[in-house]
């Protein structure tokens, strides 16, 4: 969607590895202290962790589900069950008329977007240990909470025009974007 140029160029050289970087740069600085003046505790830190880890590993497991169902052209076992697919035509930009699979099982009936929620709990993970000393370790999870949501709203739009009648289907089957219940 977007095409290379400055913008794009400047953020991937300059942008990204400063500011993605924040929330270690700030902990490098200022090591997280407990109550007792020590570290801290060490099941927070172990918390933390599995918490991150977790959600690295869920957010492929999202990809991983939409990955299996396209190459086995919906032949699969999405949690133990025949996946729920919605079977959409399309015309690309040449007129040529294409099919598409939308998949509404697994993670994908939980939210339209909601890999975005793993890649936003990782996130607030590389901030969590600074717990509430400073609203700098946090900066990169909420540029991310605003990139995540901006593009959910673009990706929705998209899949309406590109889609018609099989995104509005695909809505009623999912009807959040990224967090069931709120958004």
């Amino acid at each position: 969607m977007d095409r290379f140029g400055y913008y794009i160029a400047w953020g991937c050289i300059a942008f990204v590895p400063g500011f993605y970087t924040l929330p270690s740069l700030y902990l490098v600085k200022n090591s997280p202290r407990g109550g007792d003046g020590g570290f801290l505790h060490v099941a927070l830190n172990l918390a933390i962790l599995l918490l991150g880890l977790g959600s690295v590993v869920a957010n492929y497991w999202v990809d991983l589900q939409r990955q299996l169902v396209r190459a086995t052209d919906g032949a699969c076992s999405i949690w133990g069950r025949r996946p729920r697919l919605i079977r959409a035509k399309y015309r690309d930009e040449t007129g040529t008329e294409r099919n598409s699979l939308l998949l509404a099982s697994g993670f994908w009936s939980v939210g339209r977007h909601f890999n975005y929620l793993f890649e936003l709990l990782a996130a607030l993970c590389f901030g969590l240990p600074a717990l509430a000393a400073s609203p700098l370790p946090y900066l990169y999870f909420a540029f991310l909470t605003t990139l995540l949501v901006h593009r959910a709203l673009r990706d929705e739009e998209k899949c309406s025009k590109k889609y018609g009648r099989y995104w509005d289907e695909y809505r009623k089957l999912v009807p959040y974007k990224i967090v069931p219940g709120i958004f």
